[in-house]
């Protein structure tokens, strides 16, 4: 489950509001956002990543959502927010920016946009041999900052498209399997117990483990993936919303608007857990819920 007392993004400085200038950089600024951008910034100097923040204010549709101080921190935040785009400093005790990106594509988390940050251009092959859209040296400057925002904005438009043009497997549940589990064995406390699917709630995987939280039982289950897991139960019933979360659809007690474009479902169980919607499957959500 997403921690929002660490995934939501730290305060940055009041700084007074900048005068708008002419050229280039100030017409992107000024243009009309077609879509919020969700955007995570990681930076293990403080001045820096409020310097950023403070930049990118001006940018009406970038939304900073969260900051990261390191690279483990990183991994974790891109994890669980999904954003649309990272602005990644590359030198950063422990796990630098290289290895962030390395260690997502190793655990198979959908990549955002990477804009690579910092002080050294010696980094920039690098950089592009790991795909990143764009590199910019510190200090910052607004005019190539903008630059850099308006290469993510075609980019996010691109697969925003394609993602739409491949709707329809996520507008309509999946094929029903030919064979629907009724029980599911759930493994707790050394002993396994037989439970009814309508009585599961929800169902999470971390660290290849997955966990099956029912109405009064929380345990194990042996299946290996969750796509295996979601293949054998109703689909009318069970429903995907994260890459890391099945849901039973009747099971949700309420749906909390997080930030500007994104959902968080609290379910009926006892801890009143809070699941997050992934970006891909909000616009389901939407339809599913009239919202």
């Amino acid at each position: 489950m997403v921690n929002r007392a660490t995934s939501v993004a730290s305060s940055t400085p009041n700084y007074p509001a900048a005068k708008s200038g002419s050229g280039p950089a100030n017409a992107s600024l000024g243009a009309t956002p077609a879509q919020t951008i969700s955007a995570v910034l990681v930076d293990d100097e403080k001045l820096a990543s409020d310097e950023l923040a403070y930049l990118l204010k001006e940018f009406a549709d970038i939304e900073v959502i969260a900051t990261a101080a390191n690279g483990l921190e990183a991994v974790k935040l891109i994890a669980d927010l999904e954003p649309d785009l990272v602005f990644l400093d590359v030198q950063m005790p422990g796990l630098d920016g290289m290895g962030v990106i390395e260690k997502l594509r190793a655990q198979g988390v959908p990549l955002p946009y990477f804009v690579m940050a910092t002080a050294y251009d010696q980094y920039a092959v690098e950089a592009f041999r790991l795909q990143a859209l764009d590199y910019l040296l510190k200090p910052v400057e607004k005019d190539r900052l903008a630059i850099a925002v308006e290469r993510a904005r075609k980019g996010i438009a691109e697969r925003a498209k394609a993602a739409s043009a491949a709707a329809g497997s996520i507008d309509s549940p999946p094929a029903k399997p030919s064979l629907q589990r009724s029980k599911l064995l759930v493994k707790s406390n050394h002993r396994n117990f037989i439970v009814d699917a309508q009585d599961v709630v929800y169902a999470t995987i971390d660290d290849g483990l997955i966990t099956v939280v029912a109405a009064n039982l929380e345990g194990q289950s042996n299946y290996r993936t969750i796509e295996e897991l979601q293949s054998n139960l109703d689909p009318d019933m069970f429903w995907r919303v994260h890459r890391s979360y099945l849901v039973n659809i009747h099971r949700i007690k309420e749906v909390i608007p997080w930030f500007k474009s994104s959902f968080q479902l609290r379910m009926d169980d006892k801890k009143q857990t809070e699941i997050p919607v992934s970006r891909v499957q909000t616009k389901r959500l939407r339809a599913l819920l009239k919202l």
